[in-house]
């Protein structure tokens, strides 16, 4: 991307409710409105929330030790709220992560607290994004000719 602050993803409808992501890296990925296994809006923001973390926590911790396992889980319960809206509460992500017995090992147990606040509080764009409540502007635009 020339701007590279710039972030995009482009969904072309496929069938009712099924829609192909792609980036402008060349990646795509297929979503759905929860019919069949295509993963739904709702856990694409969840596993989004876990991968920004998962990964500031994992380049941040590697550097001390590979993990022996590295699991993020992320929940939310979907509630319609006091306007009439859909959306979702009480987020989580928790990380669990296991690091090889020695020094190495023990640098990166020590450092993964400290590593999944940082996540939170200043690098993990989407958590941050999410949290400060950032405004949406949907609109429509007139089919190219």
């Amino acid at each position: 991307m020339a701007d590279d602050t710039r972030r995009a993803v482009t969904l072309r409808r496929t069938s009712l409710g099924r829609y192909e992501v792609s980036n402008a890296r060349g990646g795509t990925m297929t979503i759905g409105t929860g019919e069949g296994a295509d993963f739904t809006p709702v856990e694409l923001l969840l596993a989004a929330l876990g991968g920004c973390t998962g990964a500031d926590v994992d380049h941040i911790t590697s550097k001390r030790a590979e993990p022996s396992s590295f699991v993020v889980e992320v929940t939310g319960s979907k509630i319609r709220d006091e306007t009439g809206g859909n959306r979702l509460a009480d987020l989580a992500v928790e990380l669990s992560v296991t690091f090889p017995e020695g020094p190495a090992g023990d640098a990166a147990r020590e450092m993964l607290p400290r590593a999944a606040r940082m996540s939170h509080d200043r690098l993990c764009t989407v958590s941050r994004t999410v949290e400060l409540g950032t405004p949406v502007d949907t609109r429509t635009t007139p089919p190219a000719a």
